[in-house]
């Protein structure tokens, strides 16, 4: 059995069929909390989400210039051998993000181990993911995303994103990437990139109960071909889903995923900030099966509630509802934005007593 939990990237692996309960545990907690939340009143599909709730709006809509810095713990745990009961591999995840503007990105990932009994592989301070990516959109209807660089799960290369808004409830998702092995676990280890990867979905979203289901499939980084079918249930700051697959590498298999987003929900509006990892992701994987079905990130905070594209412009499911993250304007602007309605407000009591006074005189 193994846990693997971390910010960016995380999982619970089990080897032993006979002992996961938790599985048909979960599944009939989701069905419930899902039928007990739809019935109840929820917020209507938004047509448009102010600027003052996306959570980078300033550098999505124009030239500004942001840094994030930010930080998480990856946690792992295996219990896979009878003469050894469990063993853990522990790490700091701390990285950056520099929004350059006009939807242009850097980012950054490094691992720093704190423990480890997973092996010498595991034991270095090492570059886990350097990316360069860039988003466009037609019509906000058509999105497309370019990225290239040092990706998740030890490969680089280039990727192409796209996805369609066919309506509200309906949108189409495609991934294209042309890869390679690169690691720096051991030293320098690089393969040539000449992977193939393809994966497309489609994408089905009901606003009222806030419930989305996805279909996808294609061929993966390990070169299998795979079929997954996924359902998720969107709270306030958390999404809790299950999913099957089947493989042509490790056959049928399911679980369940949580996307919890992390607080403070308050940002500030600054060009520099330091602040946790937006999301913990945790995913159940039965057959603890750690290569079919795998695909890379292409950003460190990468996650199935937040998607590939901004949120801001990328206005559908779970992107129409109130965001996680807002910005909070910082002190200054908050006192000079307060003595600015203290004047209008003097102002305007001025000119209303000047006008009681007039029609008192009988000029009115």
């Amino acid at each position: 059995m193994g846990f693997r939990i971390n910010p960016f990237v995380s999982s619970i692996k089990s080897s032993e069929k006979s002992k996961i309960p938790l599985f048909t545990l979960l599944f009939s907690s989701f069905l419930l909390v899902s039928s007990h939340l739809s019935s109840k009143e929820t917020q209507p599909l938004a047509t448009f989400v102010p600027d003052s709730l996306i959570s980078n709006p300033s550098v999505s809509e124009t030239g500004r210039t942001r840094v994030d810095f930010f930080a998480g713990v990856d946690f792992n745990y295996r219990d896979i051998y009878h003469n050894k009961l469990y063993e853990f591999l522990i790490n700091l995840t701390p990285g950056v993000k520099w929004y350059m503007g006009h939807r242009w990105q850097v980012a950054a990932q490094a691992l720093i181990p704190v423990y480890n009994d997973y092996g010498a592989y595991y034991r270095r301070v090492r570059l886990n993911m350097a990316v360069l990516s860039k988003e466009w959109d037609w019509r906000r209807r058509f999105f497309l995303k370019a990225s290239g660089g040092l990706f998740g799960n030890e490969r680089y290369g280039i990727d192409l994103k796209a996805a369609y808004i066919a309506t509200p409830w309906l949108a189409f998702d495609w991934q294209a990437g042309l890869t390679g092995f690169c690691s720096m676990a051991t030293g320098w280890s690089c393969s040539e990139m000449t992977r193939v990867t393809g994966l497309a979905s489609v994408r089905f979203y009901i606003p009222r109960a806030q419930t989305e289901f996805r279909l996808q499939g294609g061929r993966y980084i390990f070169t299998d071909y795979a079929v997954k079918g996924e359902a998720m249930r969107h709270f306030r700051h958390c999404t809790i889903g299950i999913y099957a697959q089947y493989s042509d590498l490790g056959k049928d298999n399911y679980g369940f995923k949580v996307v919890m987003m992390i607080p403070p929900y308050r940002r500030p509006n600054t060009r520099v900030r330091v602040r946790p990892a937006s999301a913990f992701r945790l995913t159940y994987n039965q057959n603890a099966d750690p290569y079919a079905v795998k695909t890379y990130t292409t950003d460190p905070e990468e996650n199935e509630r937040e998607g590939w594209f901004d949120r801001g412009r990328f206005q559908w499911g779970i992107h129409t509802q109130e965001p996680d993250f807002r910005l909070r304007e910082p002190h200054r602007m908050r006192t000079d934005n307060a003595q600015v309605a203290v004047s209008t407000l003097t102002e305007t009591l001025s000119s209303d007593s000047v006008e009681v006074h007039d029609m008192k005189g009988g000029v009115q």
